[in-house]
């Protein structure tokens, strides 16, 4: 791949990383709840998703699911129960023991938010259509396309992981500010309502194709 084709990929894997949506939602949400350390769970959850949308993209399942209505509507919905189940969850959070700040906070296990991070980017099938509108453009079809697809996955896994972690680390960082329960609830429902958001405007997306 050449250098001015992997810098113009970094840029948009830069963009696409920093776009709100529901996996910085969710990656601010985790860091609020859990901290940083533990929030790399969730941001290992997401990159496993993101590898199973340019792995689709690659076999060619994207453009199957691109022209598929019932594929596509099957796993949007699917995606907006899942966005509705977390902004419930959130909702109800308890407000968190300040006491165990350093990361101890257990009640969900590390491997449980690593699926939730999966489940984020895996059932968005906007997001796998949007990585097969744009992926190509920086392909050259006349190369290997393995260590072209290995180039560009390695480029926005890596860039994503900066940008969930800056999320996580700073939602983290709030959260020391956050000493009473009310305020935590208050934060708690305020995610809450982006989860919903993110839940309602993804019922609004229609298959184009």
């Amino acid at each position: 791949m050449p250098w001015q084709i992997w810098y113009a990929w970094l840029g948009a894997s830069i963009v696409i990383s920093l776009s709100p949506g529901a996996s910085a939602i969710m990656s601010m949400a985790t860091g609020m709840r859990f901290g940083l350390r533990r929030g790399y769970w969730n941001i290992a959850g997401l990159q496993l998703g993101l590898l199973l949308q340019i792995a689709l993209v690659a076999a060619g399942l994207g453009a199957l699911l691109a022209s598929s209505a019932v594929a596509f509507t099957v796993i949007k919905w699917l995606g907006v129960a899942y966005l509705l189940y977390l902004g419930i969850r959130q909702w109800r959070a308890s407000p968190t023991d300040m006491s165990k700040l350093d990361g101890e906070v257990t009640e969900t296990s590390g491997p449980a938010m690593a699926l939730r991070g999966f489940l984020i980017n895996a059932s968005n099938p906007k997001a796998i259509i949007f990585m097969l509108a744009v992926l190509p453009q920086f392909l050259d079809p006349s190369a290997p396309l393995v260590p072209q697809y290995l180039i560009i996955t390695a480029t926005l896994i890596v860039v994503d992981i900066v940008v969930m972690t800056f999320y996580t680390g700073l939602a983290a960082k709030v959260l020391r500010l956050l000493r009473s329960p009310r305020q935590q609830r208050a934060t708690n429902r305020a995610f809450s309502g982006l989860f919903f958001g993110a839940a309602t405007f993804l019922a609004t997306v229609r298959n184009a194709v």
